[in-house]
């Protein structure tokens, strides 16, 4: 009997983590030769998230709970819920129904045809266009900038071999970007595409905040494209500038009566300039901020309590 390992992290979904339970009991159910484990791990939620993991795991001995001290944030949490699996596979979803349990059979199914990692693919969201439209770019845009192979479009949900798992766990990383780490180690990938469903209860926990640190963090973690970007830019805007100062001088020399400079020129290369200098400050801000994160070695998560472990 080969065991299957599904963590599924958690931060207020009260509504979400029963049907969640239900559904993923059903799905596996209908698999005949796995025994499975499912882990919540739970960032010290502050609605009724806590009292529901309990009442399922004190009635289901497959479901195992772990309840951090704090909110250490999904990317820490997740992957931390990921090296605590004892399964020949981890399958790693969201709890929030988004990632449809019903596609975990296909990932079985692949693993047997013999990838290491199984990661679906969105191709379409039912939820705002927008921010879809904003992701797909993004992806696009890093996986032009990477120096490794990134999967589009795929948010981690997925499956992973306990081979794979292993690597992950002699990673030391305070602050890990799990895809590229998966990505970094250069299995093949089968891929599963599906269309993200309607969120049916709460509100995403991914606001603009989130959603930004985590494009910073996979930009640092597997790119130098910006800094030396922005190595490039300020020489050719030297030379565009000191080509521009030579054409005034001329234009000056030739035209000393009739030519006047005006503050305009002045006024808008200095704002543009100082705009270059800060979009470029920031970033480095951001590998230092990253090189800070790793040097400070703190552990990925506190945990305050584990049930059925």
């Amino acid at each position: 009997m080969k065991k299957i390992s599904i963590i599924t992290p958690c931060y207020n979904e009260e509504g979400n983590v029963e049907p969640l339970y239900k559904q993923i009991k059903e799905v596996m159910a209908a698999l005949k030769g796995y025994t499975y484990e499912q882990i919540y791990i739970d960032n010290h939620s502050t609605d009724n998230t806590i009292p529901i993991l309990r009442k399922i795991a004190k009635s289901d001995k497959n479901i195992k709970v772990i309840i951090n001290t704090r909110n250490f944030g999904h990317i820490r949490s997740s992957f931390y819920g990921i090296l605590q699996a004892s399964g020949d596979m981890v399958v790693s979803m969201a709890s929030d129904l988004q990632d449809p349990p019903s596609l975990i059979p296909e990932f079985i199914h692949k693993w047997e045809d013999g990838y290491k990692v199984v990661m679906g693919v969105k191709t379409g969201s039912k939820e705002n266009r927008i921010f879809f439209m904003v992701r797909t770019f993004y992806y696009r845009m890093l996986q032009q900038l990477s120096e490794i192979r990134l999967v589009e479009n795929a948010t981690g949900f997925g499956l992973y071999d306990q081979v794979v798992v292993e690597k992950l766990r002699s990673l030391n990383d305070p602050y890990p970007y799990f895809r590229g780490f998966v990505a970094d180690l250069g299995y093949e990938i089968a891929t599963v595409p599906f269309v993200q469903p309607h969120r049916k209860h709460g509100i995403t926990k991914n606001n603009f905040y989130v959603l930004y640190d985590m494009a910073m963090l996979g930009l640092t973690n597997h790119s130098k494209v910006p800094l030396r970007l922005a190595t490039i830019l300020g020489f050719l805007t030297s030379v565009v500038s000191a080509l521009i100062g030579l054409f005034y001088l001329g234009y000056k020399l030739t035209h000393w009566q009739s030519f006047s400079l005006g503050l305009a020129p002045l006024a808008v290369g200095l704002f543009f300039f100082a705009s270059i200098q800060l979009i470029f400050l920031g970033i480095i801000g951001e590998y230092i901020g990253a090189i800070y994160t790793q040097v400070q070695k703190r552990p990925l998560v506190v945990e305050q309590e584990r049930i059925n472990f």
